[in-house]
């Protein structure tokens, strides 16, 4: 084939060059697809490119972005293959016609490569009487949109996607379907299979889609380079500001034992302080912050507002937590016999493994969720609300009949605060836990949930 496309003059050895392209790389596409493991993203995708000309998926680096595009795609693009990025690049500046042209939907692998794509992809969606044209995907480091003359509102759509949750990688039974509990059933009863250990490896693999596949110490070691790739490069390409490794690495622990909580810059700088003295500021911190938002390895939550009856003030400052709940047990050195000696620390890493599900089925109900704190201490761990104004309230537990029973106390006691004449009753109130025999209805309405009895 080299020998072919060197005898074709310039213009026309480009041209055929990109067709022998599509065809390698559509085959690919079509040995990924008999690999698969659904995704809750696919009928994500599918719906957002049925609305806009072109659909962007964000999320974590390895959290299957490409695979999952690739499902749905007719013609693929690798725009960073070997051997072809500095081409491709060339052919984005001067005819960015040949890179999109192929069998729609296409999709654009690391389109990031020529950022100048976007305003071709956005004229092409703009002038075609079709949707869904292109799925771009791409690394989580940010593109340079410096050069861009169109934001791509209206055509261009957003998909964020997340590691994979319990349900997605075959470890949750999805007995219990949250849009079920928001019809508020009299009985869920359902059997659950865990244990403690179980949800220890858990934790600590992460929802990665290659890792669930490995054998299970291979499995464990994933995130340990995770978090390694994160200190040495990643969080410094994220805005091309050189960054310190160990540094790195400290943040990365302070942030892990602030799990769930409204940890302040202050607090982080606090727990630097030994090692970096003076030199890391809160200016520091927070840049460093804002690229590891970036790379998408943190995501805080929103707190939630609701009208309450009393004029007790809601704390408004967002909750700490990691994408993926192995993200901090690796920044912390821990392994699943840790957690299980240390029950405290587990409780707060395994909240992170539930708001990481959580946020997965909320988002294919239309749903966000949110954090709730006052200024009397009460707090909920959780509340899941939904685009028409419903939501349930949701407390998370490692199990055992004292710890739901405060879990219930907890989602009672701010549920009488809510103000019912200016917004709805809460759908359902749920405790979620780590381990328990059974999913079932409490005699005052709470639903137990077992994490591996969940989807969405």
């Amino acid at each position: 084939m080299s020998k072919f496309l060197v005898k074709i003059r310039p213009n026309y050895w480009i041209e055929k060059k990109i067709v022998y392209l599509h065809i390698e790389t559509n085959t690919l596409s079509n040995r990924m697809k008999t690999e698969y493991q659904p995704r809750i993203a696919d009928k994500l995708l599918a719906r957002k490119l049925a609305g806009k000309g072109a659909v962007l998926i964000e999320g974590a680096k390895w959290c299957g972005k490409t695979t999952t595009a690739e499902q749905l795609s007719k013609s693929v693009l690798y725009m960073s293959e070997t051997g072809r990025q500095e081409q491709n690049i060339e052919l984005a500046r001067i005819n960015p016609k040949l890179l999109l042209d192929g069998a729609k939907p296409r999709l654009i692998d690391e389109w990031q490569v020529a950022p100048t794509l976007w305003d071709s992809i956005r004229f092409e969606s703009d002038h075609s009487p079709d949707l869904g044209l292109y799925i771009l995907t791409g690394s989580s480091v940010p593109p340079d949109m410096s050069s861009v003359i169109h934001t791509g509102t209206g055509r261009i759509g957003w998909l964020k996607m997340r590691p994979m949750s319990l349900w997605e990688s075959g470890d949750s039974s999805g007995a219990v379907s949250l849009a079920h509990l928001f019809e508020v059933p009299d009985n869920i009863g359902a059997p659950a299979q865990n244990d403690l250990s179980r949800i220890a490896f858990l934790t600590c693999r992460g929802g990665w889609p290659l890792a669930i596949r490995m054998n299970e110490e291979i499995a464990l070691d994933q995130a340990f380079d995770y978090i390694a790739a994160i200190e040495n490069r990643d969080i410094s390409v994220a805005d091309g500001i050189r960054r310190d490794p160990g540094r790195t690495h400290r943040l990365l622990r302070s942030y892990a034992r602030n799990q769930g909580a409204q940890a302040s810059i202050e607090t982080f700088k606090a727990d630097l302080k030994a090692n970096e003295g003076e030199q890391m500021n809160e200016e520091t911190i927070t840049s460093y912050l804002q690229a590891l938002r970036k790379i998408f390895v943190i995501e805080d939550i929103e707190a939630w507002n609701p009208n309450l009856r009393s004029k007790t003030a809601i704390r408004s400052a967002d909750t700490r937590y990691f994408t993926d709940p192995s993200m901090a047990t690796a920044a912390l050195g821990l392994g699943p016999a840790d957690l299980i000696n240390d029950l405290n620390t587990f409780g707060l890493i395994f909240e992170t493994l539930c708001i990481r599900d959580l946020r997965v089925y909320a988002e294919s109900l239309n749903g966000q969720v949110f954090h709730y704190r006052d200024k009397t201490g009460l707090e909920c761990d959780a509340v899941v609300h939904l685009r028409n104004g419903a939501y349930g309230l949701i407390e998370i537990k490692l199990g055992g009949d004292a710890q739901i029973n405060e879990g219930a106390k907890t989602l009672n006691s701010l549920s009488k605060k809510i103000d019912t004449t200016r917004m709805k009753a809460p759908a359902f109130k749920m405790v979620l836990t780590a381990v328990g025999q059974y999913a079932y209805r409490r005699e005052d309405g709470i639903y137990v949930v077992p994490a591996t009895s969940l989807k969405d």
